[in-house]
């Protein structure tokens, strides 16, 4: 199931969220509007909304406090991925120069900060405290975990209890506050809220591990980045962990020296090493329990195209090649 198949039971609702999204994004500050028409030429998959009223129809009828919700989440999601360009010296962002490329590293780090600002705003602006509580919450376990991930990348000591702390931080948690936003927004029953929040953080923690094992997988004309990223930022994810963990102690170390080094052309070597050790295929192994929970999740919830169009969510995901 493709993206396009799974946002049908919200494809009105997401037309409606898309021209209130652009509206959110107009200013009379010349430069700041420059910027935010030329983010929103940087057409992306609109995953976080699409959940955002999925999870709302899935608990009643989408409303007013779902568009501030996806709006809320959109606008967090895009200051975060200006920011990672900055930090990771991203030259494009899907397709199109990055917005760092263009106006430079102080321009888009005010810029992030600035639709940062505007999320929380529309939550006050509202009176929508418990989505700004949630979001908050979501934006400080990102920042902790994307320091984390530093901190390990820096000691080489990355273990596969901080590996999962990680990616639950910097990524499952904003997919799980949309799913919680989206329910908030709609449902009457604090269990459905719930449910959904499970839902979210396991499809996160599985969409995680399938772009950790596509970096060493994936094509690069269906990535847009060449594989091996992760290994040049000296990342260790999952299929590395493992592999390590797995090798004798002195092809492991040989491994490690490796990617202590400066060598350029070691992507190959790294890779025979992770697939030959299990790295790869345990890390499917656990995508698929994470996929196999967040479809759990979802169990009691009454048979309707917008549930079907969630269990496809997961499918996507477990699927996905990009």
């Amino acid at each position: 199931m493709n993206l396009n198949r799974i946002s049908e039971p919200v494809r009105t609702e997401l037309k409606e969220f898309e021209n209130q999204f652009a509206d959110v994004l107009k200013t009379r500050v010349a430069l700041i509007d420059l910027i935010t028409k030329y983010i929103l030429r940087q057409k992306g998959k609109k995953i976080r909304p699409i959940l955002v009223l999925l999870s709302a129809k899935l608990c009643g009828e989408i409303n007013r406090r779902t568009y501030i919700a996806a709006n809320l989440v959109e606008l967090l999601h895009t200051a975060t991925l200006i920011h990672d360009d900055v930090v990771d010296d991203a030259k494009t962002r899907r397709g199109i120069a990055s917005v760092n490329a263009v106006w430079k590293n102080k321009a888009s780090v005010l810029i992030g900060d600035y639709l940062l600002s505007k999320g929380l705003l529309l939550s006050l602006e509202n009176n929508e405290y418990d989505f700004l509580q949630l979001t908050s919450e979501a934006v400080k376990r990102m920042s902790e975990g994307e320091l984390l991930q530093i901190q390990k990348a820096r000691n080489f000591d990355a273990t596969e209890e901080t590996y999962f702390r990680v990616i639950s931080d910097k990524t499952a948690s904003l997919i799980k506050t949309c799913c919680k936003l989206g329910a908030l927004s709609t449902a009457k029953d604090k269990t459905d809220i719930d449910r959904l929040g499970s839902f979210g953080e396991n499809i996160g923690i599985s969409f995680q591990l399938r772009d950790d094992i596509l970096d060493y997988t994936g094509r690069k004309k269906l990535l847009g980045k060449s594989t091996g990223n992760d290994l040049k930022e000296k990342k260790f994810t999952l299929p590395l962990i493992v592999a390590l963990r797995n090798a004798p102690k002195k092809k492991s170390a040989g491994i490690m020296k490796l990617i202590k080094s400066d060598r350029t052309k070691k992507f190959d070597e790294v890779y025979e090493f992770v697939v030959e050790f299990g790295g790869v295929d345990y890390a499917l192994k656990k995508a698929d329990e994470y996929s196999s929970a967040a479809k759990t999740a979802l169990n009691d919830f009454k048979s309707s195209d917008v549930k079907d169009a969630m269990i496809g969510f997961v499918e996507f995901v477990s699927r996905r090649d990009y």
